[in-house]
């Protein structure tokens, strides 16, 4: 082989070497899958500069949020940085009361025991299919039995829902019951709810005194409007076809709490008799003294007669001195009788939530036919259907026209907008395709490289030195003919230039070894 030859393939072989080690490293490196994900700025600062202790390299992805390792060492990390308290976001309960250090405070103890169970509270509200992450915030205040007047404990709980969901108010209240009964003496109105935006999601029990309406008043006002909604949808799907309708219904209801007392008395009239509440008679007299009257003498003075009274019967008119009672005095007789008047207490309290009118707008799309060539035409309809459209949307939504309640339902075609769809787009703009390409991108440009080093050196080079083995073998060939005897090979001639015996010559000595392994094989009979 030429000495270019021989460097032409020892630089293609260093080449693909080369190529070999550098696909051999992306391999490597491309082999990666997440640790942990969704991770605080703080969080993963600390995990990094524990990964950079423990030697293990990483990566970044979404931003920061994810942190990339090796896939050989996902579970050795993971146990290497639990034993580290990492990461320190991670939502712990009553095991922090496991590790319990001798020597500890009564209020270590007691922050301990508050951190477990705001810990076990986060974990049972965020076992919710709404609730993306939640946090739980205690505040026990320190019972003491010298004060009179204790202090109750509090709560807030703050929720991250997922996109797209809510929470009923019947989840709500039990978020709050499952708080207050984790806590001794919570009461359930200390404790706070609140979403990820700052809306407040547990309003007060009481009526509100603002203007307008609360949360669980909103909620309960867009439950009621939505049933409505869907009875009305419901009754006219199956007549003019899916799709076909948009109903929409507003609600006035009243909140307002009123109660009112009335008392109405009634005099005792009728045929019964009165009944007596109650009777008092008096009777009071003054007797003066008698005074001597008459003619002097012995029948004038005589002492008076011992009075008499009869036992039954009425008694005797009392006689005054006017009426020529010769005793004298004042006497007096007085009856109170008190009758009971009939009373009535009346006590009404509304309901609150009462519905105090409903107004329904129905708007159907035109009857739509298809030919049989494929064409479609739409036709509007006729008063009769809508008035018998009309007639079903009153009867499902409970029309009263004492209420003063409204329904109107009008028949128009409906505008169909042709939207692109989402991948209507090209290939070579779709994320995936570009994932792709941007992964195959290192292996494809390392694999150009080996082709091109394999083209422009590896081959040259081994064409050069067959060729060169060839034409060595080709005089090797003929030196070995011309050195056989006739009577070996007859049918051969002799050489008519002595040069290509002078070249076989030169071959031979230059190499012996292959003349002789060509001349061994001559003498087997094999052929070369």
């Amino acid at each position: 082989m030429p000495a270019r030859a021989k460097l032409m393939l020892g630089l293609g072989a260093a080449g693909l070497a080369a190529v070999v080690f550098a696909l051999a490293l992306w391999g490597n490196k491309g082999d990666y899958k997440v640790l942990y994900a969704n991770l605080s700025e703080k969080d993963g600062g600390a995990i990094i500069a524990q990964l950079s202790q423990m030697n293990i390299p990483y990566r970044h992805a979404d931003g920061g949020n994810a942190i990339l390792v090796p896939a050989s060492q996902v579970h050795d990390a993971r146990l290497k940085l639990a034993s580290a308290g990492l990461p320190k976001g991670s939502v712990i309960g009553f095991e922090l009361m496991d590790n319990a250090r001798f020597g500890q405070t009564q209020f270590q103890e007691r922050l301990t025991f508050q951190r477990g169970l705001e810990g076990e509270l986060t974990r049972s509200i965020g076992a919710l299919g709404s609730v993306q992450a939640a946090r739980v915030h205690l505040a026990l205040p320190n019972q003491n039995g010298f004060f009179r007047e204790q202090q109750k404990p509090s709560a807030s709980v703050l929720l991250t829902l997922h996109p797209g969901r809510t929470l009923d108010r019947t989840q709500i209240a039990g978020i709050v019951h499952l708080v207050s009964a984790s806590v001794p003496e919570l009461n359930p109105k200390a404790v706070s709810v609140l979403d990820q935006t700052g809306a407040l999601l547990s309003g007060p029990t009481e009526p509100s005194s603002g203007q307008g309406l609360d949360a669980q008043q909103l909620q309960y006002l867009a439950q009621v409007e939505a049933s409505y909604v869907k009875r009305v949808i419901d009754i006219l799907e199956p007549v003019v076809g899916r799709d076909n309708l948009r109903a929409t219904v507003a609600a006035d209801i009243d909140f307002s709490q009123t109660e009112a007392t009335s008392e109405s008395f009634k005099p005792n009239q009728g045929g019964e008799p009165a009944a007596v509440r109650s009777q008092q008679q008096s009777e009071a007299g003054n007797a003066g003294q008698a005074t001597p009257s008459g003619v002097p003498g012995a029948s004038s003075n005589q002492p008076p007669v011992q009075a008499t009274a009869p036992l039954t019967g009425t008694p005797s008119p009392l006689h005054t001195a006017a009426a020529g009672n010769p005793a004298g005095g004042n006497q007096r007789r007085d009856s109170v009788t008190n009758y009971e008047v009939d009373k009535t207490v009346r006590v009404t309290r509304n309901a609150t939530g009462s519905i105090k009118r409903l107004a329904a707008a129905v708007v159907v799309n035109h009857r739509v036919t298809t030919a049989a060539n494929g064409k479609s035409t739409s036709t509007p309809l006729s008063n009769d259907e809508i008035e018998k459209l009309t007639a079903l949307v009153q009867e499902s939504i409970g029309f009263s026209k004492e209420r003063g309640d409204s329904v109107k339902l009008i028949n128009a075609p409906f505008r169909v907008e042709n939207l692109p769809k989402p991948d209507a787009q090209p290939l070579w703009k779709q994320d995936w395709f570009l994932d792709a390409l941007r992964a195959a991108a290192t292996p494809a440009a390392l694999a150009l490289v080996a082709l091109l080093i394999v083209f422009a050196l590896v081959r040259p080079a081994l064409r050069a030195g067959a060729a060169a083995a060839s034409a060595q073998a080709a005089r090797v060939h003929v030196v070995a003919d011309e050195a056989l005897p006739r009577a070996a090979a007859p049918a051969l001639e002799a050489p008519r230039n002595s040069e290509h015996l002078d070249g076989a010559r030169a071959i031979a000595k230059q190499n012996p070894a292959a003349v002789a392994n060509i001349v061994r094989t001559w003498v087997k009979g094999e052929t070369a």
